[in-house]
């Protein structure tokens, strides 16, 4: 029997007796030739699809998925918050495109620490002092003017409209406005916006209304960047920074810019990888545990079997550590990375592998160099379009609703990324992350990220685009759906419905999708010296697969809301 007819037996036995899946999960989903959207809510991906039906290109339809999601997705979709974008082209060009947020001028490296040096967890989480300055609108502007071919007020008419005359709430949608009400309701601008005035709770089926947030898109999209940066939204902006203890001036929103990087690039089997470059951790990791499961021979085991989750855990294991040490932004840390993708280095590093035994946290340290000294509400969306260009893009407020400051007469919230620098070095951050020096606080510094948006080529040509939300646990399990499509020929919703597996060095614990792991599996993985622990889920992806013959399938995660819209 070959391999392939082999791992294809013990995948459908997998998929079978391992875990239950509705009949929309495991069917082949449906296939677009124009385009596709997947992305986090039906409205925004819609927003993308009317883009790209009016003849817009798949920039063009990131723009207007963006700037919906601004005002549908208030956790987590912004303008007020920063991330980052991989775009292959229909020439050929790939690129990567940093909008993430810095740190404002007066920030300090002590800023978050009491007068006894301990640091104090809700001031970069809660409040003005938490937010950075945002990207987000100068990325989608910057991106726009480079790749795009609709005028900035088309792509963001579909948004000013959610805005002005208002969506229906989802169920979740209602339930995570009422879930944050008690600290949104701490700040004026905030409870104005997503509070009822009479205190009632938000259900499915309300209308919601923001007409602030529409006129703040009306000025982006008639002035472009200085809509936002500076004038009225950017006074209002300072304001409010100045009311809840923030520190952002006019003059650092005015000298914000994004900045176009050079993509992370590896080779597994006969793809092709391209993924963001510092500050976002991803693509180092995943280059990283790539080339350390070919060490391992990854591809002998079946799926989610004892044998193949070890593999899995201890390069994610060995690569976190290296993460949390040596990364940071590349403009302000000198970050070893052609030391740290050498191939030599990343078999030294997993040749200490125990195929029966798993290693300790504690006995696995970062590399040595002697020449050098992310929310779980974060979101991520996909296009592909007929013309041969495909984009990833993962954006954010860090944690859900971000600050919970929303910005008084603009409508909208800002972000609490600073949460996402080494605050005191040690110390573990909202997602249990512990950083170094590489990414301690620095005025204009952009802080290390999680978020990992992937686009794979095979021959040459997109075959996947990827990513999601979930902190640290966006580059595992956008790892795992790569793997799932190129190891095991999956189908999109095969390869995002699988069950999935975290390590991120510290805690030095297995995490496991308890639901669909045997308890076999689990006893086995804790035999192998695995502290396993079952948790609900991991991550929320969205990903597209395109396949040889032209056409291209979407999938969002059934584990939280998506939607999938193409033609």
């Amino acid at each position: 029997m070959s391999r392939i007819l082999l791992k294809t037996l013990l995948l459908s036995l997998f998929f079978f007796s391992q875990f239950e899946l509705t009949s929309a999960q495991v069917s082949q989903p449906a296939s677009f030739q124009n385009g596709v959207v997947t992305s986090a809510d039906r409205y925004a991906s819609e927003a993308g699809l009317e883009i790209l039906q009016m003849g817009g290109n798949a920039i063009d339809a990131v723009v207007a998925v963006q700037f919906a999601l601004a005002v549908t997705l208030p956790r987590a979709g912004n303008i007020g918050g920063g991330g980052f974008m991989v775009l292959h082209t229909r020439d050929g060009e790939i690129n990567t495109l940093d909008f993430r947020e810095k740190a404002p001028a007066r920030a300090t490296r002590d800023m978050y620490l009491d007068e006894d040096g301990e640091y104090i967890s809700d001031k970069s989480k809660v409040g003005g002092l938490a937010s950075g300055v945002p990207g987000t609108v100068d990325g989608m502007i910057t991106a726009l003017e480079r790749y795009g071919t609709l005028a900035l007020e088309i792509v963001m008419e579909p948004a000013i409209r959610l805005a002005e005359d208002g969506y229906i709430l989802s169920h979740s949608h209602a339930r995570s406005l009422n879930n944050a009400a008690e600290r949104l309701s701490r700040f004026d601008g905030s409870k104005d916006i997503f509070l009822k005035p009479d205190g009632a709770p938000w259900k499915a089926g309300d209308l919601f209304v923001q007409k602030d947030l529409a006129e703040s898109l009306k000025r982006i999209a008639s002035m472009g960047r200085r809509g936002f940066y500076s004038g009225l939204t950017g006074r209002l902006i300072v304001e409010e920074m100045n009311r809840t203890g923030g520190i952002i001036t006019l003059r650092d929103l005015r000298d914000y810019k994004s900045v176009w990087r050079n993509p992370v690039k590896t080779e597994f089997h006969d793809f092709e990888l391209y993924m963001m470059p510092p500050p976002s951790s991803g693509g180092i990791v995943m280059k990283q545990v790539l080339n350390m499961l070919s060490e391992v021979n990854i591809e002998e085991y079946s799926l989610n079997s004892a044998d193949y989750v070890h593999r899995l855990a201890e390069s994610f294991r060995r690569s976190f550590a290296d993460r949390n040490y040596w990364l940071g932004d590349p403009d302000y840390s000198e970050i070893p990375v052609a030391e740290l993708l050498e191939q030599k280095y990343l078999s030294d590093r997993i040749s200490d592998f125990d195929p029966t035994m798993a290693s300790s946290s504690e006995s696995i340290s970062h590399g040595k160099f002697n020449d050098v000294i992310e929310s779980d509400e974060t979101t991520h969306f996909n296009v592909a379009d007929q013309y041969g260009n495909v984009v990833a893009v993962n954006t954010t407020l860090n944690g859900s609703f971000g600050s919970f400051v929303t910005v008084s007469g603009a409508g909208f919230l800002m972000n609490n990324e600073m949460d996402d620098f080494s605050a005191k070095p040690g110390e573990p951050n909202m997602f249990g992350l512990i950083g170094a020096e590489a990414n301690s606080i620095e005025p204009g510094k952009r802080m290390l990220s999680s978020m990992s948006p992937t686009i794979a080529l095979k021959n040459g040509k997109p075959v996947f685009a990827g990513g999601g939300a979930g902190g640290p646990r966006i580059i595992t399990a956008t790892l795992q759906n790569f793997l799932n499509m190129a190891l095991f020929e999956m189908n999109a919703n095969q390869a995002i419905s699988a069950p999935r597996i975290h390590h991120q060095w510290l805690p030095d614990n297995l995490y496991v999708e308890g639901l669909y792991f045997s308890d076999d599996t689990v006893r086995r993985l804790e035999e192998y010296g695995h502290r396993v622990e079952k948790i609900g889920s991991i991550a929320l992806t969205h990903i597209i697969i395109l396949n040889e013959d032209g056409m291209m399938s979407g999938a969002s995660d059934s584990r939280g809301d998506g939607y999938v819209a193409g033609y």
